[in-house]
């Protein structure tokens, strides 16, 4: 993650002329000192003397979103897609609450966000006055800090420190909440850059016993693993990942979060692992003999069954935050440290291992055992269009899925070669996460093509914000995988509830999303066979001005396989109907 203390601006030291100000410049002034270009907001009367600020302010993009759980999320992707931190800005009461589920969803993810919410003033804070709510009770265990301002002579200490600790060890969200009398009084504006925080010191370097440890196991080993986490796109490790697993020739699984983390086209990667992931993932990670897991939290979808996972590995866990390690699988050796320094002095130590048999044994997995996209000549099979999607756009595009089997889908189906290039909410696992997400991924990289691959039942969820990508002129290509049912409870319903389809069949409610996105003003275009998915993909990516809505009618009862079941081991996988 990129940290906002190096920041540098000619007018960090104010003039006698703006010495003083209130506290709602102070935060814009702040805000614009870190170089925060990006804001995603919604008014409201506690927050209206910061917005009376931001409408002479011009340098300063501010987004109006149409729900205030739609900004926490577009702030997320954001967040993901640029590296550095997301900013919502909303009112108090309601503002703040709609806010949860999108500060819940960065928390599990670990990404950075600062959320600043208005508050009443201190003199009505407890009176059940209109529009108060505990915001920093309520948000306490999703955060990874919170702050109620009580004094104005804090609020540019208190904003500094919010980012720093937003972006710094392992990042997470943090939330300022902001009394109406702290944003209007007024106090010196100091401009000071430095942030101490003596209580908050992240361990970045590795101990050199355990790296030598480290570096010993994977030079002996004959079947060794790296398991890759999302703390290597956070920590923006994926050159140094890279580099060793080259060097030492030892293939690479990734979670879901790790996606991009390495690139899916070199010989070394066995794509994901865990629930959905492939069956040659799943069987190393299984039958290795040394476990290398990188910036990875041992999440129970990864996992699978405790007692069997990677049951004869010895464990090495590379985490910043030391609460991780240790804390679902016992390691070997356990480090704590920043990955991209962490690796580079393993990567140092380590000789090359003897694994041509390993190689041998994978290879035969991966011949044996191949992702299969099932041919159909009259209807669009999901995983085609992903795939399909995946070569329209060379694999270049910053993919955003919502949650279900259209993630687990495009996770599997579209080739990754980049890092910060999936978008999707892996620990909370949000249906309405992916179209905010993919504008805010869109305004944070307006050089990079977004897709946001959905479903029909998590687009529903967040759709009103057509709105706010037509009014910015944001060029996403949203991908509907259409069954017509909430796809993933669907399929656990036939597979383990005897095909007792309870309220998760969508047909008789869902819109006409053609005529729907028409409405807003965004393009929409509709296939419902092989034939017209090409010709919608192609019309789709020539429009650059708006959004755009794409229905794929897709086969309705299709399952994604693999698929680990719920308590079973990684190697217990159903890989198919049959």
């Amino acid at each position: 993650m990129k940290s906002i203390d190096s920041a540098e601006t000619d007018d960090a030291t104010p003039s006698s002329e703006t010495a003083f100000l209130n506290g709602a410049e102070i935060l814009i002034r702040t805000l614009k000192d870190i170089n925060v270009d990006t804001i995603f907001g919604y008014p409201g009367g506690a927050v209206l003397p910061v917005y009376d600020e931001l409408f002479d302010v011009h340098d300063l993009n501010h987004v109006l979103i149409r729900h205030e759980q739609a900004g926490s999320h577009a702030a997320d992707g954001y967040a993901r897609a640029t590296g550095k931190p997301g900013v919502v800005l909303v009112t108090s009461g309601p503002g703040g609450t709609n806010t949860v589920t999108g500060i819940a969803t960065a928390a599990m993810d670990s990404i950075p966000m600062v959320v600043f919410t208005g508050q009443v003033p201190t003199n009505m804070i407890g009176n059940d006055a209109f529009q108060e709510a505990d915001i920093v009770g309520i948000t306490r265990p999703i955060t990874k800090q919170n702050y109620l301002v009580k004094d104005v002579n804090n609020l540019e200490r208190v904003i500094r420190e919010a980012f720093h600790v937003a972006t710094s060890g392992r990042p997470g969200p943090v939330l300022v909440d902001l009394p109406k009398d702290m944003i209007q009084n007024k106090c010196q504006y100091s401009g000071q850059k430095e942030v101490s925080i003596p209580s908050y010191k992240p361990t970045r370097e590795g101990h050199s016993t355990q790296i030598s440890k480290a570096a010993h196991l994977l030079s002996n080993a004959k079947k060794p693993l790296i398991y890759a986490g999302g703390g290597v796109v956070l920590g923006e490790a994926w050159k140094e990942l890279t580099d060793m697993a080259e060097r030492l020739n030892i293939p690479v699984t990734t979670t879901l979060m790790g996606l991009g983390g390495f690139p899916e086209g070199k010989p070394q990667s066995l794509g994901m692992l865990g629930m959905h992931g492939t069956y040659y993932a799943n069987m190393a990670t299984t039958e290795c003999d040394v476990l290398l897991a990188v910036g990875a939290r041992f999440d129970d979808r990864v996992t699978g069954r405790l007692d069997g996972f990677s049951p004869n590995s010895k464990k090495i866990h590379i985490d910043i935050d030391p609460s991780n390690i240790g804390k679902n699988v016992p390691v070997d050796v356990p480090i704590v440290g920043d990955v991209k320094k962490v690796l580079p002095a393993i990567d140092r130590q380590a000789q090359k291992p003897a694994i041509d048999d390993w190689w041998d044994t994978i290879n035969t997995w991966k011949k044996e055992h191949p992702l299969i996209i099932p041919e159909s000549s009259d209807t669009i099979k999901p995983q085609l269009m992903v795939q399909r999607i995946s070569e329209v756009t060379n694999g270049e595009a910053i993919v955003v899925t919502d949650v279900g089997q259209h993630q687990m889908w495009a996770a599997q189906h579209y080739t990754f070669n980049h890092p910060q290039s999936f978008l999707s909410s892996g620990g909370l696992g949000t249906m309405g996460y992916g179209f905010p997400a993919a504008m805010g991924a869109a305004l944070g990289c307006p050089d990079r093509p977004v897709v946001c691959i959905t479903g029909d039942g998590g687009f529903q969820m967040t759709i009103y914000e057509l709105a706010t990508a037509v009014e910015y002129e944001i060029p996403i290509k949203i991908a509907i995988m259409n069954n017509n049912c909430l796809g993933m409870v669907r399929q656990w319903q036939e597979l383990f509830y005897n095909k007792r389809y309870s309220h998760s069949i969508l047909k008789k409610g869902n819109p006409d999303f053609v005529k729907l996105a028409e409405s807003y003003g965004a393009a929409g275009f509709r296939a419902s066979n092989p034939k017209e998915m090409d010709s919608v993909l192609e019309q789709a990516m020539e429009i650059n001005d708006r959004p755009v809505v794409m229905d794929f009618v897709v086969e309705e009862f299709e399952n994604c396989y693999p698929m680990v079941p719920s308590g079973a081991a990684l190697n217990e996988m159903v890989e198919g109907e049959e």
